[in-house]
């Protein structure tokens, strides 16, 4: 029914931090806060939390227009007021526990997916970081 708003309101919510984590990261990098210098011999690979959360974005207004769209197809959601079919034919009891459990879950799992994207991310940013022990031409055991 209506299920779809709540993953569509965190995505509004994660857009909008989105936006101000952006402008914050900018405004660091043109006034030379942030150190990103790397030593000459290695690249140091990090991406930014903005980009990070634009990952988390793309998720949630990707499957909250899945969605919708599905819930237009079946009539659920219509072009005129009250939008909302649940509303029109008195089902708002169902409609709020519909989004309570199905909306809460589906929006959890997509950050929890997220989250494991994010983590892995960050072990490969920190080992691929990582000075190798051996320097070239070194040869161990010799």
């Amino acid at each position: 029914m209506a299920c779809f708003t709540v993953p569509a309101t965190e995505a509004i919510i994660t857009t909008v931090a989105e936006k101000i984590i952006k402008s914050k990261e900018k405004r660091q990098a043109l006034s030379g806060a942030v150190n990103t210098k790397a030593d000459e011999n290695t690249e140091s690979i990090k991406i930014s939390f903005s980009t990070k959360l634009g990952w988390l974005n793309k998720m949630l207004w990707g499957g909250s227009a899945l969605l919708a769209f599905e819930h237009v197809w079946h009539g659920e959601v219509v072009p005129f007021f009250p939008f909302l079919t649940a509303v029109k034919d008195g089902e708002v009891k169902e409609m709020l526990h519909e989004m309570a459990t199905a909306g809460v879950s589906m929006a959890l799992l997509v950050t929890a997916v997220w989250g494991v994207m994010v983590g892995i991310t960050s072990l490969y940013e920190k080992f691929s970081n990582e000075k190798p022990d051996i320097k070239v031409g070194q040869i161990q055991g010799a």
